[in-house]
């Protein structure tokens, strides 16, 4: 049997639609390991035409669990983690070969060009999003919780933010696909906050939204992803909405009084409108040609604080 030196490792659940095209960009692998959750299209009937190397795994209602255990199927040296709605350019293949061959790492970390309702996000922390995704067998590992990050062991590369060296990923093809992985992760979200220990605080429901939506289109520059980048931060703010708001229902809504929360969502709202305001200057600072404004600007911006 020939030496197994590059395994990809790609769990599935329903990718009949995205998995043949995944599979064409992994030739430069010596072997392809494909673990299936329950599959109910046919993915395990086209992953077939590129390898034997299948298994079952099952169903759960994201990656982790299953990402373990499919690592270990894998054979060889070097293992490349990749999602069945993801591509793998040929510079980035031929740059992992390269890795392999130099043999002076144990992890990489990989750029991810996100592609949402057909657009590329090149900011609202959407890019370079780093990812753990090619490194030798018995260096990486994940735990079972839900984007989990991976505990590493050795000495790491992190390729630049370079489209020619970027994972391509097909992310969120509609609004559709959007709400029913958010409705899906959410709900394992708040089971892994409550086992934490985390009480529902009524100000979360607010804070916490808000804050994911002032860091994606102000700290993040969504604004610069133009209407993509708005409809992602308002998504974002729904998702984090859903955690929170299943985390109160878990805890069979408890009341709070009016006299008691009126205060709270003021304090909270007050804070936040400051913050947005915050930011909006820092928009226009950084937008502005005119030395004058531009002090005057962060003059009011200070006065905020």
């Amino acid at each position: 049997m020939p030496k197994i030196k590059i395994s990809a490792v790609i769990n599935t659940r329903n990718e009949a639609e995205n998995i043949f095209a995944c599979l064409k960009t992994l030739k430069f692998c010596d072997e392809i390991v494909v673990v299936d959750m329950e599959s109910e299209d046919k993915t395990k009937e086209i992953a077939a035409e590129f390898t034997d190397r299948i298994y079952d795994h099952t169903m759960v209602g994201y990656v982790e669990p299953a990402r373990n255990f499919a690592i270990n199927k894998a054979l060889g040296d070097w293992i490349f983690i990749i999602d069945a709605d993801e591509r793998v350019p040929k510079t980035l293949a031929a740059r992992l070969i390269e890795i392999a061959d130099e043999n002076t790492v144990d992890f990489v970390r990989i750029p991810r060009k996100n592609l949402v309702f057909g657009q590329w996000l090149q900011h609202s922390r959407w890019w370079p999003d780093h990812n753990i995704r090619f490194f030798k067998k018995g260096s990486v590992e994940w735990h079972d919780e839900i984007h989990s990050v991976p505990v590493t062991y050795g000495t790491g590369l992190t390729l630049p933010d370079e489209p020619a060296l970027a994972l391509e990923h097909l992310h969120y093809r509609t609004i559709d696909e959007y709400f029913t992985r958010a409705l899906r992760y959410s709900s394992q979200q708040a089971k892994e906050l409550i086992d934490s220990g985390y009480k529902f605080e009524p100000a979360d429901l607010i804070s916490k939204p808000l804050g994911e939506f002032l860091s994606r289109f102000f700290a993040g520059e969504g604004y610069k992803d133009g209407l993509h980048g708005l409809v992602m931060a308002f998504l974002q703010f729904f998702s984090i909405l859903l955690v929170y708001l299943k985390v109160w229902q878990a805890e069979e809504n408890p009341p709070v009084k009016e006299r008691v929360f009126t205060p709270v969502w003021q304090t909270v709202f007050r804070a936040k409108f400051r913050e947005i305001h915050y930011w909006f200057l820092t928009t226009l600072i950084q937008e502005s040609r005119s030395g004058v404004r531009v002090f005057f600007l962060k003059l009011r911006r200070r006065l905020l604080k």
